[in-house]
């Protein structure tokens, strides 16, 4: 150990005596500076201004793409050949290797001397890098020091895997710029070999394992894992081992097939232990960020947990010519594995199979236009030799129906889940996020657990909203639309139609939906429906301006009714029947998105909506859910006519401006339970139309699933939130981050350039 820190101090002394050390420090230095000096300026300026941001601001500044660690861990390949050429390479030029073969010092001390000076500069690297990490977490309110930390060990950790690359490089030949250029190109063949024959099964895991591309990414997310921590470890070993036996091999005389061996030994031992290291009921894993955010919600955990020892099998049908044929196709296997693993953590014996096809996309026929004529066999053999597949590898479309008949779900990438003889469909979605999130995936392995899920149901026989309709008005969104990601049958409840005409209301169901009837309800409608609610049974009614008529005899049972007139909220840009109420404090309480919608002021859209009026000295405790602002809104009693004049306020016609609630909730101790029921002065912001709108200002999406969860006693939607953030804020002013960028930018290394230049100018004149 003494001689490898002797050979360790010998290199560091050449290394600091030149001046490529300190000037590559310095410039790593300059570009942490500037790099972070900008992005707190630019945060500074925007807080200084009023403007709010809503995400993590430890990841906007040091994980976004113009974040200190989005930068440094992009370049940070550009400074390690250049420190690295000479370690061996100079060796040899100068003749000194055969000083150092002839001498008492073994060639693994002379290779293990030179790794430890260059970890040792690499520490100094981080260093630079952490002293910024510690002004962030002073300078971020609630700073995630755990995620930050981590982000710390990945660097370090890619330096030292950079440093044992650059060693074997130098010791391959005499030439420093050869040596440099090689592990420049040795970088790029890690980074590309992850991308290399991803389709051949026997391959893939290997080339997948050795590529060097993304592996500090868990790391940089706050997620230590054991395996990515050994991909390092064997990587420096792998290459530290490959130096020591080339070196030998200069000064040995062995048979080349022990050479040989020698090398393959290190390399399949490099793979053996990769491979085991993968092992996903071997793998290790730390979450560091301050809300666990890279570890599953409870909630998830607990339900993974009920599944047991059994296996778990996702069969993922895939379509050729559907949309979303990149999910599926051999080249994105690790890429499923990789969506998988954060359940793969928990349960190991989750089995993933991968089902090709080729049938008719019944979302998107843009294949059979533009191959028009063609048999759908004719087009799928065109769009295979595309991709360079053969089309013998997949199924035609009469035999997937032998197995499964894909038309429902629109014959696109869907997964289908297996566990005891029992299954259920997960699906991906049209939405920017597309692959199912933990809540997704948590209902289907809860359906898996269970015959019985919550049931809606939703009345027709009066006009009432239709749940299989695609039309404006109608509810197929909010309810079983399969692409959709907040139905309710994504969410974990199944949806279900009825007639009071022919049938009488079942008793297990978790809630009656009457949504808009457009006739009167009948005697035995309205009976059954009484009977219903003294029972204890949940009802949802939505009414509509101009249905009250329909709807007050029966609300009055519950001392709820539907105001006469409409609510308007004249804007220069909306309709003045657009009206756009504010969350109270108990909606925020019915579901957690809702909470931090609430927060910050989210509003729920509604087009054309009456006030609502109650009284509270019943049966039940009414509670508003939404209440407008009495600023921007008000009730107007006579016809409105929004397209031919402006829309004004009139106290002479009856008009009334205070706040109005819009949505009341009901709850009553009835029979040994809770008795929840809801009413709403609107039935159109649950429409097909207003879900599709996306309208980023309303809670709309959050504020429907919220009812359907309270309703279900907070069942379903599988709660997957984290605690809100903390860190939103800063302590610099714009003032401020302008000395700190004097500081990080011109101070610190003008005092580390003047320390280097007089260390160098007094070696020169010794």
């Amino acid at each position: 150990m003494k001689t490898i820190l002797r050979v360790a101090k010998t290199e560091l002394r050449t290394l600091f005596f030149s001046p490529i050390a300190w000037f590559l420090m310095i410039i790593f230095l300059v570009q942490c500076g500037i790099t972070y000096a900008n992005i707190i300026e630019l945060v500074a300026r925007e807080q200084d201004a009023g403007n709010k941001y809503m995400g993590s601001m430890t990841d906007f500044i040091f994980f976004g793409n113009r974040g200190l660690f989005g930068s440094v861990m992009q370049n940070v390949y550009l400074y390690m050949p250049l420190l690295t050429m000479g370690l061996i390479s100079r060796e040899i030029s100068s003749g000194t290797i055969k000083l150092l073969h002839s001498s008492p010092i073994r060639v693994r001390e002379i290779v293990l001397g030179k790794f430890l000076s260059m970890l040792i500069y690499s520490l100094l690297l981080v260093f630079i890098i952490a002293c910024f990490v510690f002004s962030g977490l002073y300078q971020i309110i609630s700073a995630d020091s755990g995620k930050l930390f981590s982000a710390v060990l990945a660097c370090f950790l890619l330096l030292s895997a950079y440093s044992a690359i650059g060693l074997f490089m130098s010791s391959l030949t005499s030439y420093q710029i050869v040596a440099a250029i090689c592990t420049f190109v040795m970088f790029g063949i890690l980074n590309y070999v992850g991308q290399l024959w991803q389709g051949i099964a026997f391959v893939r895991n290997l080339t997948y394992f050795l590529s060097i591309s993304g592996r500090t990414g868990n790391m940089m997310g706050g997620l230590i894992t054991s395996k990515d921590v050994i991909y390092f470890l064997v990587i420096v070993y792998l290459f530290l081992g490959l130096t020591i036996y080339k070196m030998r091999s200069d000064i040995e005389s062995r048979p080349r097939l022990v050479r040989m061996g020698r090398y393959a030994f290190v390399i399949i031992s490099t793979l053996t232990i990769g491979y085991i290291s993968s092992i996903p009921s071997l793998v290790g894993y730390y979450d560091a960020t301050a809300n666990k955010s890279r570890t599953l919600a409870p909630n998830a955990q607990k339900i993974i947990k009920e599944l047991g020892d059994a296996p778990l099998e996702v069969t993922a049908y895939n379509n050729l010519l559907g949309n979303y044929w990149n999910f599926g196709a051999p080249e994105s296997y690790n890429q499923n594995l990789a969506r998988w693993e954060p359940y793969l953590r928990f349960k190991h014996n989750i089995e993933l199979k991968t089902v090709l096809y080729y049938d008719t996309a019944l979302e998107n026929r843009n294949y059979e236009r533009y191959f028009g004529g063609r048999t759908i066999e004719q087009i799928a053999k065109r769009v295979a030799e595309s991709k360079d597949l053969s089309l013998s590898d997949f199924k035609s479309p009469a035999e997937i129906r032998k197995t499964i008949d894909l038309r429902p779900e629109l014959n696109r990438y869907v997964m289908q889940l297996r566990y005891k003889e029992r299954t259920t469909f997960l699906r991906v979605f049209n939405d920017m996020r597309q692959w199912p999130s933990e809540t997704e995936v948590s209902a289907a392995f809860k359906r898996l657990l269970r015959a019985k899920m919550p049931r809606i149901v939703f009345l027709t026989g009066n006009l009432e909203r239709d749940i299989n309709k695609v039309g404006d008005r109608e509810y197929k969104v909010l309810t079983n639309l399969n692409t959709f990601r907040n139905s309710l049958i994504n969410q974990g409840f199944d949806v279900d139609t009825l007639s009071l005409l022919t049938k009488e209301i079942p008793t297990d169901i978790s809630a009656l939906v009457l949504a808009d009837p457009k006739v009167a309800l009948t005697d035995t409608a309205m009976n059954k429906i009484q009977q219903y609610i003294d029972n204890g049974g949940n009802l949802f009614i939505a009414g509509e301006p101009g249905k009250q008529a329909l709807l007050n005899p029966l609300l009055a049972k519950l001392g709820v009714q539907l105001l006469e007139g409409i609510l308007v909220q004249p804007t220069k840009e909306l309709q003045p029947e657009l009206v756009t109420p504010y969350l109270t404090a108990t909606a925020a309480t019915f579901y957690p998105p809702l909470e931090h919608s609430h927060h910050d002021s989210a509003k729920v859209s509604m087009p054309g909506v009456t006030a609502l009026s109650y009284t509270d000295s019943g049966a039940f405790t009414i509670r508003p859910l939404l209440m407008t602002d009495a600023k921007t809104s008000w009730l107007k009693k006579d016809k409105l006519v929004s397209d031919s004049a402006e829309v004004l306020y009139s106290a002479e016609k009856g008009d009334e401006r205070r706040a109005f609630p819009t949505a009341l909730g009901l709850t009553r101790t009835i029979k040994g339970k809770e008795q929840r029921i809801i009413v709403t002065g609107d039935a159109d912001f649950m429409s097909n139309a207003e879900l599709q709108r996306f309208n980023l200002q309303a809670a709309n999406f959050a504020f429907n699933t919220g009812l359907f969860s309270w309703l279900s006693y907070g069942e379903f939607p599988i709660d997957s939130s984290r605690p809100p953030i903390k860190d939103t804020k800063i302590r610099v002013t714009k003032d401020q981050s302008k000395i700190l960028r004097i500081i990080y930018v011109w101070i610190i290394p003008g005092i580390l350039l003047a320390f280097g230049s007089i260390l160098l100018i007094r070696r020169k004149r010794k």
